[in-house]
């Protein structure tokens, strides 16, 4: 599973239009926790309110500009911060970079560049954090390890497989939230997703038989219909 997927990411943009694409193209790359914000308050209000780990700033904003943005930022949250403008002066890519920010992508910018560049800062930021991110869940029927990749339930312990154990990470880091099917299938499956909705019902299947008392009527892994699923915890 790719967890940079995991983060929570703000996008500060105070063009409207621009604003809804850099989402969309977040969320179908895999991005599950996107927030938004036209200005420097809302921006603000945001990361203390939802705890970002990045920030996407545009320099030129309604109520102030990035610059500034990104040092009150940093004095709540001590994330990687990355500009999105169209000032590409060299001036305002050092001014930039010379504040703390961890890269400059000017536009016009192609929507893979975007998220292959901010993934590349978030793995540089986190990566340790991540390799050693795995949590232990217990539920009623079973203790599920996912630093070993494995269930116990009772006497028995169940391995789980590569498939298996990224789509349980997925769950167990937003239990009792819905994690969608899409999502699901992006962190099994890569970028090549497309399509695995029945494959994804098939170890979900296999995951229950696992981890629940019955796994014909679940009381953990819960499917929430039109959506995707949730652990309860």
């Amino acid at each position: 599973m790719d967890q940079v997927k995991d983060k929570k990411i703000l996008l500060v943009e105070d063009e409207p239009e621009l604003l809804r694409m850099l989402e969309t193209i977040l969320k179908r790359d895999g991005f599950h926790q996107v927030f938004v914000a036209p200005t420097v308050s809302e921006a603000l209000s945001l990361t203390a309110k939802c705890r970002p780990d990045a920030a996407v700033l545009d320099v030129m904003l309604p109520d102030g500009d990035g610059f500034t943005l990104l040092g009150e930022i940093k004095k709540v949250r001590d994330i990687p911060i990355l500009f999105l403008t169209a000032r590409g002066e060299a001036e305002d890519k050092i001014l930039g970079l010379g504040l703390g920010a961890d890269d400059y992508i000017v536009k016009p910018f192609h929507p893979r560049e975007f998220t292959l560049r901010l993934s590349a800062v978030l793995k540089r930021t986190y990566a340790s954090a991540m390799k050693n991110e795995m949590p232990v869940m217990t539920l009623p029927a079973c203790v599920i390890d996912l630093g070993k990749a494995e269930v116990t339930k009772g006497e028995e312990t169940f391995l789980l497989t590569a498939k298996e154990h990224a789509i349980l990470t997925a769950l167990c880091r937003n239990a009792n939230r819905v994690v969608t099917t899409d999502t699901l299938c992006q962190c099994a499956w890569g970028d090549d997703s497309y399509g695995y909705e029945n494959t994804l019902m098939v170890h979900i299947r296999h995951i229950r038989e696992k981890i629940e008392i019955n796994p014909s009527d679940p009381a953990a892994l819960i499917t929430v219909k039109g959506l995707g699923y949730k652990l309860v915890v």
